[in-house]
């Protein structure tokens, strides 16, 4: 069979994430903190907008770029969260869940050899992506020091003429790092003036901490017009079975990423698409609650840490904290595997999402405070064997 399975992906790793859970599944009585899933039920006024849809028998393809309402209500929302404009019936794609949008976004964009700026630690499937299109993923490793977060000098290091895109995953996982306005200034002056397209992966925006508000980089000037950006409900809206993201963008992008999401999708599922209209138009004070118990467990798993005297810097996105354990003396893989067998704890290896995160791990607390503080607890017995 070798010799009909694409060489590209057959010379892919499988996720370092989904590995590690796998693993977890198979023992009992684990404590999994691997997995970047909220633990909260989608909330029921969602749920029961997606049981009607098919009661009144809405059970057909909707249009290619997904329903017009559903357009326009993500038009309303972003305008009305981060003070994005765009238009829902030329500049707005609704996709299966964020991760489509980055592929077809990729693949509607790249030529072979053309070089991606991936900025590492980040999600796993950016490099992978990359490659399928054709394109050649050039990972920017990002400094602990800076709060991983993307400075201009970075870009400037690693930019050739081959370079075409720029990944930009804030807020980041696994690190939870986020990026202000003022962080991005100098960056896009940098992004403009050498041209570079970017790709803005902002799945986590509405879970932002502390005074900072998330701020798109499709907001700063001279940036609009060339970035790409990807949002869904898997991550605020505690909607990741119903599979459902959009992207973003230029008309024309937008087109032929619609063309490419025709032939190989058709259109995103038809509930989760009316489902969603519900998300977006009455559940902000559902969102809230989940933010901040969210808030609530980041700051709990930090004071842990810091009872146990492992460092990790602050998260101010997402719900991952990101510890450094290279004092340890052992692999990122090495103390993830160890602690899985020993205390039946499961975080995931950084090494997970590119070599720079080797020497940390990332703990989810996508999970409960009972569920956290014991796993912590099995983790500060772990910790004081070594």
């Amino acid at each position: 069979m070798r010799k009909y399975i694409n060489s590209k992906l057959e010379g892919l790793p499988p996720s370092g994430i989904r590995r590690f859970f796998d693993i977890a599944t198979e023992m009992d009585h684990v404590i999994s903190l691997g997995v970047g899933e909220p633990d909260f039920d989608t909330p029921w006024n969602i749920r029961e907008a997606g049981i009607y849809s098919i009661e009144q028998g809405r059970t057909i393809y909707t249009a290619n770029a997904g329903l017009k309402q559903l357009r326009e209500e993500i038009a309303r929302y972003v305008h009305r969260k981060y003070q994005l404009e765009y238009d829902p019936l030329h500049q707005i794609l609704v996709t299966v869940g964020g991760s489509e949008a980055i592929d077809i976004g990729l693949r509607s964009i790249l030529e072979p050899g053309d070089e991606v700026l991936i900025p590492e630690p980040c999600f796993v499937c950016y490099s992978p992506c990359t490659i399928l299109a054709g394109g050649v993923p050039v990972p920017i490793p990002l400094q602990e020091k800076n709060e991983f977060k993307l400075t201009a000098s970075e870009v400037l290091e690693h930019v050739t003429d081959k370079t075409k895109v720029l990944v930009f995953p804030f807020p980041n996982n696994p690190t939870g790092a986020i990026m202000s306005r003022e962080d991005m200034q100098d960056l896009c002056r940098v992004i403009v003036e050498k041209d570079l397209f970017v790709i803005s992966d902002e799945i986590y925006a509405e879970l932002t901490y502390g005074n900072e508000k998330h701020v798109s980089i499709a907001t700063m000037p001279g940036m609009k017009e060339r970035t790409l950006v990807i949002n869904g409900f898997s991550k605020a809206f505690s909607m990741t079975g119903w599979r459902l993201g959009y992207a973003m963008g230029p008309a024309d992008l937008i087109k032929q990423m619609t063309k490419m999401h025709q032939y190989a999708i058709m259109c995103a599922p038809t509930l989760s698409q009316y489902a969603a209209i519900e998300a977006l138009r009455n559940t902000d004070d559902e969102v809230e609650e989940m933010r901040k118990e969210y808030d609530h467990r980041r700051r709990l798993v930090l004071r842990l840490l810091k009872e146990m005297d492992v460092p990790c810097f602050e998260p101010k996105g997402a719900f991952y904290v990101f510890p450094n354990i290279s004092r340890f003396g052992m692999t990122s893989e090495e103390f993830c595997q160890k602690m899985l067998f020993e205390k039946h704890v499961a975080v995931v290896p950084g090494s997970a999402f590119g070599e720079s995160g080797e020497g940390f791990v990332r703990i989810s607390y996508a999970y409960s405070q009972e569920q956290l503080k014991e796993a912590l607890r099995l983790m500060k017995e772990f910790i004081d064997t070594l």
